[in-house]
Formats: structure tokens, C-alpha cells, sequence
């Protein structure tokens, strides 16, 4: 059995993939803050983790990894999905949201990163980041958010480029606006995409034949609402 570590696995994103990933036949880690949330979808869901950890710590990471090789074997794929957003103008801005956003957006992905590589080495798995658009298009607000999307492209198209020769796939997929209630968004507005349309991304990644590393996907809504 093929498994998946998901983190921000609670809601939004991170659920859809989970219950994607689980209905395909994979063990899935659920990995997020919210232990009552995890614990209800782990019932749902029979076989998987819930793994409640912040991804802004280092001992989080390497306790959910050694609970997923005790649990499955091994680890085929790390979904790096938790996020936050604080949207102000930089005017606005305090050091602490910066660092916030900036920690949970780009240094906890590289935590898991770190804390998963061992086993992705050993099983030539996957590493899928949820980005965003925002990572490539700066908008009025998104200041912080901006940096830590901008950060992690960055980061994980080096290690994109390193890991490949050591068959590990690293792939980014940048979604545009996700019908989550992300950073306060209203929810059920129906030109956005929906969680599972990112969900489904994802499995497509790490369906792809191991020859062939598809290293970035852009997702937008086919007809964007105009603010």
C-alpha cells in the first residue's frame, strides 16, 4: 500500500485529499492542529492517521513520519498543503504576522521536507506542495502572503532540481481561488474552484510514471468572478 502524509489535512484542500487519496487505496497521515476535526475524518476514513501537529515544529513532523512508517511501511508521498493567509497592507503589517504566515507558509514545508526525505529516498516517491498563484502574481494585501507563496517556489524548485537525480519528484501545483473560506473568504461562491478540483491535481501528480516528473501545474477557475 502506497502512503500519503497530507498536512492541514482538517479542511478544505487538505480533506478533499485525503478522502481522494483513501478512496484510491492509499494509507493517509492526516496532519493538522485540530484534533477533533482529524479524529472525526479518521473515522470516515478507516485505516488512517490522525496526527495532530503543528507544522512549525520539527518534532510535529518527525513524530507523524515515524508514525506513518510504523503504520504503513514507509511513505510514498508528502503532501505539504497546510497554509494560512493574513491579508493587510504591508503598512499594516506586524513583524509577529509576518513571521506567522512565513513559518506555517514556507519554513513547515521544508520541515517536512527534512523529516520526510529519508523514507521518500527509499520508496523514489513524491513530494506535492500546494501553492498558489500568488506565488507568482503580487496583489494589493497580500504582502506576507506574497512572500512565503514567492518563498516556497523557490525553495522547492531547488529541490526539485536536486532531488530528480535521486528519484524523489518534487511538483508544485498552484491553485487559484479555492472555495475554502481561506483568510476569511466567503464561501459558496461558485465561479471558484473546489477543493476537489486541487484534490484530483494532486492524484494526478502522483500517478504520473516515475519516468516522468511533471514539475509544476497552474489551476485557475475557467470563469473568474470580477470584485
Amino acid at each position: 500500500m502506497k502512503a500519503a502524509l497530507i498536512s492541514g489535512a482538517s479542511r478544505g484542500i487538505g480533506e478533499a485529499t485525503a478522502r481522494l487519496l483513501h478512496a484510491r487505496g492509499y494509507g493517509v497521515g492526516l496532519l493538522a492542529r485540530n484534533g477533533a476535526r482529524l479524529e472525526a475524518l479518521a473515522r470516515e476514513l478507516p485505516g488512517a492517521l490522525a496526527l495532530v501537529g503543528d507544522v512549525r515544529r520539527r518534532e510535529d513532523w518527525e513524530r507523524a513520519v515515524g508514525r506513518m512508517e510504523e503504520a504503513f511501511g514507509g511513505l510514498f508521498a508528502l503532501i505539504n498543503n497546510a497554509g494560512i493567509g493574513i491579508m493587510k497592507p504591508v503598512a499594516e503589517l506586524s513583524e509577529e504576522e509576518v513571521r506567522e504566515v512565513l513559518e506555517v507558509n514556507l519554513v513547515g514545508p521544508f520541515l517536512g521536507l527534512k523529516a520526510a526525505l529519508p523514507l521518500l529516498l527509499r520508496s523514489q516517491g513524491v513530494v506535492v506542495n500546494v501553492g498558489s498563484l500568488a506565488g507568482k502574481n503580487a496583489f494589493k494585501g497580500g504582502a506576507a502572503y506574497n512572500a512565503s507563496k514567492f518563498g516556497l517556489l523557490g525553495l522547492m524548485g531547488a529541490a526539485m532540481l536536486e532531488l530528480r537525480e535521486m528519484g524523489v519528484r518534487v511538483v508544485n501545483v498552484l491553485p487559484g481561488s479555492v472555495d475554502t473560506g481561506f483568510a476569511g473568504s466567503p464561501v459558496g461562491e461558485g465561479w471558484k474552484l473546489a477543493p476537489e478540483d486541487v484534490a484530483r491535481a494532486i492524484l494526478f501528480a502522483l500517478e504520473m510514471p516515475e519516468r516522468a516528473l511533471l514539475s509544476e501545474m497552474e489551476i485557475r477557475p475557467t470563469r473568474p468572478g470580477r470584485g
